[in-house]
């Protein structure tokens, strides 16, 4: 189950159940199963998902009329995203003029060696801080090509920094502590949360 903050982040963005909701990168299903306990009717996808509710189809081939979303969600997902520019174009696509884009992302360029280290200090792995920030920004897209992919269809908010590691392969109870040294400067906000439109002139 994804951690209740992005469930309340997802839930606040989208538009009124039962809006029809495609989600990208769905996983395991739980957030697409929250979503419909909610009332939503949601159309979850990822190549890689081994759950049966989940469609295996990369985002650039889903086969559905265009303009027959009111929302799309992408967590921690567009950054696989391949190709990025033709997966964006479909997405605008499917996404009825209007509708809701809501992005929960993990901002890989302001993934520093301070970051890093925190995040090996509660591992049990002996990757050095460089190899693994080299690693990450060498097959993941920043959000800012996200953003560009994005632009010539959707209104793009202002991406929101946050505390983000704690989400991945941590131990209980971390968030408190990422938040404080996020506000201490001793490291940076590897999370960005964007809310976005698509365009009724925009291109596409």
């Amino acid at each position: 189950m994804p951690v209740p903050d992005v469930i309340a982040f997802v839930r606040s963005a989208l538009p009124p159940a039962p809006a029809r909701v495609l989600e990208i990168g769905a996983g395991d299903g739980s957030l697409a199963e929250a979503l419909t306990a909610a009332g939503y009717d949601v159309v979850a996808i990822d190549p890689a998902s081994e759950t049966d509710a989940v469609l295996r189809v990369p985002l650039h081939e889903l086969d559905e009329p265009a303009g027959s979303f009111d929302a799309a969600v992408a967590i921690v997902s567009l950054h696989h995203v391949e190709p990025l520019g033709e997966s964006c174009a479909r997405l605008a696509r499917l996404v009825r003029d209007g509708g809701t884009l809501v992005i929960d992302e993990f901002d890989v360029e302001r993934y520093d060696e301070r970051a890093a280290r925190w995040w090996l200090e509660h591992q049990d792995e002996e990757t050095h801080a460089h190899e693994l920030i080299a690693g990450l920004r060498d097959h993941l897209h920043p959000v800012g090509r996200i953003r560009g992919a994005l632009a010539p269809w959707f209104e793009i908010g202002q991406a929101v920094p946050g505390p983000y590691l704690y989400r991945w392969n941590m131990p209980e109870g971390v968030r408190e502590t990422e938040e404080r040294l996020i506000a201490e400067g001793a490291i940076p906000a590897t999370g960005a949360r964007l809310v976005s439109r698509r365009g009724a002139s925009a291109g596409g």
